[in-house]
């Protein structure tokens, strides 16, 4: 983790103006600390052009009655390496087939092209075998935005779905089967199956091999929960998703079936038109993860996602006519009602969700929640920060069309479960929401065990209204202009006492925090200095004042001629 840099004693509590300095630092500077050119003086390259780009043949599939024939791209077939002194413009999908590798240097620039027919939305995918070796730093973060993006701050976030992200691939446990989830069709019907263990990602509309992740378990293949795509650090994805149907959708980051030997860390995803992050099925563990502005749930896992996931941050636009209604964390089993097992049982410890007080919903939720728990979920979420949602935790208890007694409210209740808690929601903190819990997303429908469970039994703290001391839930944005009028203090002060709570484990992957939420009210941020969140000067309390204002790795006079103008201002 990066750790906060600080002025000499002289002028060590003087605050200034970093927003006016840091579209320098995390825009037309990026990389300026590891020696990358300008932004803006930097030459283009198609990722088509690149050696051994061989293009994929055209699928064509019938929906509502239209044949649709995609524009498929092509791999890279001896996998490729992007240096910082160019920008690359994804101007199709691109593939990384098995057995190749791409790697991203620090600094690199990689800007998607907009396709206005959803199904030919450009993307960047890691196929099953193949990997992405993107790993920058704090000071020398890859970006990843639409091709129209000036990188000087000014493309507003308004503009969701302008290409169609980054989709990675792989080999580790979901629980599909081609009686319950296929066989595939594309656009919208939810099923992916091609076999049993073996499926098609959400948003793609062909058949090829190229876009199917887990394992053929009917031909004899087995899975791989130690299965490596490669690794994302600091990176930064912008603008993406795309819409190929309701359902059927490409998210900021997708993941399909990928495995624990990736590595998933200090990641954003900002003003996705579907969701931040969806995991379908695997074991991948992520950490540091921000989630601004998307247009639907924040994070999203079906099909038996058992990762793990620790400081995570979501805020989504404020309550505007345009703005999304839909959840923090849409927590999901199996889309196809069987009872499949495995069932999605992940491991999260200190998360903070802002939402925006949205009460309609829209056509592909059934609640508004921080924490919407469907489809036989499983889980455990501990010492988190949920705010500003109609609902807080929504448990979904009528079967509907599903086999069985149970839906995801049994695998939670201890009074009326199924005897088997799987699901595990304890010492979180739920700010502002109307409907702290809901059963069917009702409050009638909560009986006296369940609020017992929820708040004495599992230590979850209900807060009325904005009313949590040194934290603000509530901001405005013009999302035309990136210009926020009012700003969010995500930080509580007092750190939210973990007394009594579980204890995130010291198994190597998660680290100790005695505080509820994604970050501290003392010590190092996480976010400081690279983050799009940073960048925009959209929160308070998060600002971290470096001393090398410039980002060129050496603080000097030409820091300070930056700091004069600006003294005695607030970095907030």
């Amino acid at each position: 983790m990066k750790t906060k840099k600080h002025f000499s004693k002289l002028v060590a509590s003087v605050s200034f103006a970093v927003a006016a300095v840091a579209p320098s630092f995390g825009q037309t500077g990026l990389g300026s600390a590891c020696g990358c050119p300008p932004v803006a003086s930097r030459p283009t390259v198609l990722l088509s052009s690149l050696p051994g780009f061989t293009a994929l043949t055209p699928t064509t599939y019938v929906q509502s009655g239209v044949t649709h024939t995609t524009v498929p791209g092509g791999e890279l077939t001896q996998g490729a390496t992007l240096s910082c002194d160019k920008t690359y413009i994804l101007d199709k999908k691109i593939y990384i087939p098995s057995g190749q590798v791409l790697t991203i240097n620090p600094g690199t620039v990689i800007k998607g092209r907009y396709d206005a027919a959803p199904e030919n939305a450009n993307a960047l995918v890691i196929e099953r075998g193949g990997k992405i070796m993107a790993e920058g730093s704090a000071d020398c973060q890859i970006v990843f935005t639409a091709e129209a993006d000036p990188l000087d701050g000014s493309f507003p976030i308004a503009n969701k779905g302008q290409w169609g992200g980054v989709v990675m691939l792989g080999k580790a446990t979901n629980n599909l089967t081609l009686a319950a989830n296929g066989p595939f069709v594309a656009g919208g019907s939810g099923k992916l199956a091609i076999a049993d263990g073996l499926g098609t990602m959400e948003g793609f509309a062909s058949t090829g091999t190229q876009d199917q992740y887990g394992a053929n378990l009917t031909a004899g293949e087995t899975f791989n929960d130690n299965d490596n795509s490669g690794t994302l650090k600091y990176v930064s994805i912008r603008y993406a998703g795309a819409i190929l149907a309701v359902g059927a959708e490409l998210n900021g980051l997708s993941l399909g079936s990928v495995g624990r030997g990736t590595t998933i860390e200090h990641l954003e995803i900002v003003s996705s038109a579907d969701d931040n992050i969806e995991f379908f099925g695997g074991t991948v563990n992520v950490k540091y993860v921000t989630g601004l502005f998307g247009n639907d749930d924040m994070f999203d896992w079906d099909l038996g996602w058992s990762g793990k996931a620790q400081f995570l941050f979501g805020m989504k636009t404020d309550n505007t006519a345009s703005a999304d209604s839909d959840n923090g964390f849409e927590a999901d089993s199996d889309d196809g009602k069987s009872n499949n097992n495995p069932k999605s049982i992940p491991v999260i410890y200190n998360v903070t969700i802002l939402g925006n007080e949205k009460t309609t919903l829209t056509s592909d939720n059934s609640s508004i929640a921080a924490i919407n728990a469907k489809e036989l979920t499983g889980g455990e979420i501990y010492n988190s920060v949920f705010a500003n949602f109609k609902n807080g935790l929504n448990l979904v208890k009528s079967l509907g069309t599903r086999p069985g007694t149970s839906e995801a409210y049994h695998n939670w209740s201890t009074a009326n479960g199924n005897g088997t808690q799987i699901l595990k929601v304890k010492c979180n903190t739920f700010v502002g929401c109307t409907n702290p819990l809901t059963v069917g997303s009702a409050v009638a429908n909560v009986v006296a065990a369940d609020n017992t469970q929820f708040t004495t039994t599992d230590l979850n703290t209900i807060v009325t209204g904005n009313t949590l001391p040194g934290f603000d839930y509530s901001f405005s944005v013009n999302n035309n202009t990136n210009v926020f009028a009012a700003k969010n203090d995500p930080i509580p002060n007092p750190s939210l006492s973990v007394a009594g709570c579980p204890v995130a484990p010291a198994d190597g992957f998660f680290r100790a925090a005695n505080y509820r939420g994604a970050f501290a009210s003392t010590g190092d941020n996480w976010l400081s200095d690279w983050s799009y969140s940073q960048i925009l000067g959209a929160t308070k309390g998060l600002v971290s004042c470096p001393t090398d204002i410039n980002g060129d790795g050496i603080t000097d006079v030409s820091d300070f001629l930056i700091f004069a103008p600006a003294f005695g201002t607030s970095c907030n």
